[in-house]
């Protein structure tokens, strides 16, 4: 098979959720199946490191396909004559959008509707965009894969696509996450929080990921529990909005929240991996892959009790009202405060970790795209 892929997430040191399931699936299917061809379409110069085999032919497709009015143009009038020329059996997209102007088979990776849930959350242009597209990609899609039950279930009652036509393929973990040892733990706390006990946000501090609330958890928790405990912030401010700005600026305990920016991933898995445990509280998740890197860091979750996230987590985390701050204090305190509680959850993490692996991923992801090319 020749099979075109739209790789223009697969940017050098600025992988996130899209970009790392992008990338762990793909390394292992191109490697796994030399047989076929694949054609790496990237929207700006590539790293030499995406290309995982002999197996792959890398294009790259100006312009920067960053705003809507360039998504329509790189999909809609690039892509179609792109595909044309390189007459592939199938055009596969991890980040969901595709090519409405090709009659070339489609297979589209939709992580979550967010956008459908939460407009507000997102920039008015891009969200019109999204919503105006996005139940077209999944009428035009032989098939679409999906990371969770949850947002399975969300895309056939969003878009009344027949469940059948939809893979859960599920995300996973990246090796690099492993528990540190106690030695390890003090050199990275002393690096980063001056040695002190901290707990962990990590992802794009965009407004579903609901720094607000977790601002005023921390807060509450900090009131009713003097302590040394600090707040480790990890992603960057991309989507860093007033009302995040606002909640930080009123916090008592401001000058208790570090905040790190982005991290390379063996930097990220040892902060994690030194924290009290993971707080992982937003309102909206097509997956959660910090939940998994948790798991396999030995570091307990606090994680919310809505979409996908019971779904990932099972009895492995404490489950949060992400709406409710006190709810979110309640876990802090819990985490911080008993030890039988840490040990109890890092046990049921390592029981829940090997069910997601990007090996998995890889294997679920090729079974659907066999599926797409075959219907």
């Amino acid at each position: 098979m020749n099979i075109a892929v739209n790789t223009r997430l697969l940017i050098q040191n600025r992988l996130e959720g899209i970009g790392w399931f992008t990338y762990e699936s793909l390394k292992r299917i191109t490697t796994q199946h030399p047989e076929h061809q694949f054609f790496f379409i990237f929207d700006r110069d590539y790293d030499p490191e995406f290309l995982f085999a002999d197996n792959i032919t890398p294009i790259i497709q100006y312009p920067h396909a960053r705003h809507p009015v360039l998504y329509y143009a790189w999909f809609e009038l690039f892509i179609p004559k792109l595909l044309e020329r390189i007459k592939p059996d199938l055009f596969l997209s991890p980040d969901g959008f595709l090519s409405l102007k090709t009659p070339v088979k489609s297979m589209a990776v939709f992580h979550d509707l967010n956008f459908e849930h939460y407009p507000q959350d997102i920039p008015l242009w891009t969200r019109r965009f999204y919503r105006q597209y996005f139940p077209k990609y999944a009428a035009k899609a032989a098939r679409i894969a999906t990371v969770s039950e949850y947002s399975k279930a969300d895309i056939v009652k969003q878009y009344k696509v027949p469940a059948d036509k939809i893979d859960v393929v599920f995300d996973g973990a990246n090796d690099a996450y492993h528990p540190l040892t106690k030695q390890e733990k003090l050199k990275v706390r002393a690096a980063y929080s001056n040695g002190l006990p901290y707990f962990i946000f990590i992802g794009s501090l965009h407004p579903r990921k609901n720094l607000v609330n977790l601002f005023r958890a921390f807060d509450l928790f900090k009131k009713s529990n003097p302590s040394d405990v600090k707040l480790l912030i990890v992603g960057a401010r991309k989507w860093w909005t007033r009302d995040i700005d606002l909640a930080f600026n009123r916090m008592i305990y401001s000058d208790d929240v570090i905040f790190t920016g982005r991290l390379d991933i063996d930097e990220l898995a040892n902060v994690l991996g030194s924290a009290i445990a993971l707080t992982y509280v937003s309102y909206f998740e097509g997956f959660g892959i910090p939940i998994v890197e948790a798991f396999r860091c030995d570091v307990p979750v606090i994680t919310s009790n809505v979409t996908s996230m019971p779904e990932v987590a099972g009895d492995a985390a404490i489950l949060v009202n992400p709406f409710d701050p006190e709810s979110i204090a309640e876990a802090l305190y819990k985490a911080y405060q008993y030890e039988s509680i840490r040990e109890e959850l890092i046990t049921r993490g390592r029981r829940r970790r090997d069910m997601f692996s990007w090996q998995q991923t890889a294997d679920r992801l090729w079974e659907s795209i066999e599926k797409a090319v075959k219907s």
